[in-house]
């Protein structure tokens, strides 16, 4: 399967004459400083597929969770957080121990067309675009095989499928990735070339000052700059940035 993003922009076009939608011109503010200067310092380029990667227990769906009520306190997305990890009990459980006060919409979808209509429908009801944060997409099947035996596979083509979603309809996705024992993210490279950003989060080891901090790094943006990083601090109220390698910004 290849992205089919639908611009109908006829081959040989001068760059100079493309019309750029209006939706394409702003960033996306998610509500959290250091997130925003983790994309470059403006936030999210509307159609953005985005993979978040890290180690066990460094504090992904937390973090995420904190980002989707942060952009529901603005006002201006539909945060919709898609789980199969945790059941919507569980998120509850968790967003109420960590005092999120605007909630946003859950759901536990794993078929990925059904996902999609889902996304559609939810925009429709609000009038805003969705953020669709998915808890993981190793957890997601496309539905063209029967059995979910497709594998990498077929992980591969559920990424194609969201992030073409959100190139036509400039809507944004996040994935949470799984790992593997080196902390590297598992599965096939070809995830790593379809998303546009790819954002880590793991436990500082090294430096003694900041040993068991959590570390934010920008490993890939294809929409503003990379090789950022930020160290925070966890507790239950969430995550306070105790240091950054951000220069200007």
């Amino acid at each position: 399967m290849q992205l089919d993003v639908g611009t109908g922009i006829d081959f040989g076009t001068n760059v100079l004459d493309v019309e750029i939608p209006e939706e394409l011109r702003e960033r996306v503010d998610v509500g959290i400083k250091y997130m925003n200067d983790a994309f470059g310092g403006m936030g999210i380029t509307p159609s953005m597929s985005i993979m978040f990667t890290g180690g066990p227990g460094a504090g992904k769906t937390t973090q995420l969770l904190f980002m989707a009520d942060a952009m529901s306190r603005l006002g201006l997305w539909q945060p919709y957080f898609n789980s199969n990890e945790e059941s919507p009990y569980q998120i509850a459980v968790t967003a109420e121990r960590l005092s999120l006060m605007h909630g946003f919409a859950l759901g536990e979808e794993s078929h990925v067309p059904t996902l999609i209509e889902n996304c559609n429908k939810i925009r429709e009801k609000t009038g805003k675009p969705v953020v669709l944060i998915v808890d993981s997409l190793q957890t997601l099947w496309s539905g063209k095989y029967a059995d979910r035996g497709g594998g990498t596979r077929d992980t591969i083509r559920c990424l194609e499928m969201l992030t073409a979603w959100a190139k036509q309809t400039y809507n944004i996705v996040i994935c949470i990735g799984q790992v593997n024992k080196d902390g590297k993210m598992a599965g096939s490279n070809k995830l790593k070339h379809i998303v546009d950003a790819h954002l880590h989060l793991n436990v500082e080891e090294k430096d003694e000052d900041l040993r068991g901090a959590r570390v934010l790094e920008t490993l890939k943006n294809r929409f503003g700059g990379a090789a950022y990083k930020f160290w925070l601090h966890l507790n239950k109220e969430g995550f306070t940035l105790v240091a950054d390698n951000m220069i200007d910004h």
